[in-house]
């Protein structure tokens, strides 16, 4: 879908700014408590949750949040203004060792669309926002990254049209980073994500100029109802033609029904 529908910037510089400033003060946080001990991923998630709870609170007092690790509030349904955040997308790999794969979502939705977003990669001290849109890196040898330890079931389909190496990854941002940065082609997700673990990155690649739709090219729509929003594809300006191509023979040679993603 063309970035427009999903992304149309905020007008007000402060919420970008916001955004990457909430990103980057969580992020750090979890860099402080990161120990490779049990239980601190859920620490990690409840503690980040926090300072982004009251920072918001303190900040933007009139808006609403939808929070992966707090109750939905369902006021934000009538909201003009609704942060979208993930306070520790990867939990998994932040309580690795050595794993970097790992980040902070934090999204602004407004008036039907997405419009301000960061996403912090703590371990390598970077945040990705609206505000300090990343350069793009040159197109690299055609790569597609999945989740590793949830990879699409129909990936090897996919593959069959659409040749491609296959890099395993964590966190949705940390993937999105990935084709941001030029180390990865595309990023397909299918089997079951939410929310708040594509706002942000869909923000970032969106304002960047990269190309965004779900797999099987239904509305990306965000402060919805039910947040379950399972599958995802973002992909560099020049392949992105030919995956959606592939995507959409996938559909096809299912008889028109949408391509599984569980």
């Amino acid at each position: 879908m063309p970035a427009s529908e999903v992304y149309r910037a905020s007008p007000e510089r402060g919420d970008h700014v916001l955004a990457h400033r909430l990103a980057a003060a969580a992020g750090r946080h979890l860099v402080a408590i990161r120990s490779g001990e049990p239980g601190v991923g859920a620490r990690g998630d409840r503690e980040a949750n926090s300072l982004l709870l009251e920072r918001l609170a303190h900040a933007r007092p009139a808006d609403k949040v939808l929070s992966e690790e707090a109750a939905d509030d369902p006021a934000r349904l009538d909201a003009d203004r609704v942060w979208i955040i993930d306070p520790l997308d990867g939990t998994r790999e932040f309580t690795e060792p050595g794993r970097r794969d790992w980040a902070v979502h934090v999204a602004l939705w407004g008036a039907g669309a997405l419009i301000a977003g960061a996403v912090a990669l703590p371990a390598l001290g970077t945040v990705l926002s609206t505000w300090r849109l990343p350069r793009i890196g040159t197109d690299p040898a055609r790569t597609v990254v999945v989740s590793r330890s949830r990879p699409p079931a129909l990936l090897p389909a996919l593959l069959a049209r659409w040749p491609a190496a296959v890099l395993p990854m964590g966190s949705a941002g940390a993937k999105t980073a990935a084709v941001l940065t030029g180390v990865a082609t595309a990023y397909v997700h299918a089997g079951g994500q939410f929310e708040w673990d594509s706002a942000a990155p869909v923000a970032v690649a969106a304002a960047c100029g990269l190309s965004v739709r779900r797999v099987h090219n239904l509305p990306l729509r965000y402060n919805q109802r039910d947040p379950v929003l399972p599958d995802l594809a973002i992909c560099r300006p020049r392949e992105a033609a030919s995956l959606w191509r592939a995507l959409d023979e996938l559909a096809e040679s299912a008889n028109g029904d949408p391509v599984r993603t569980d």
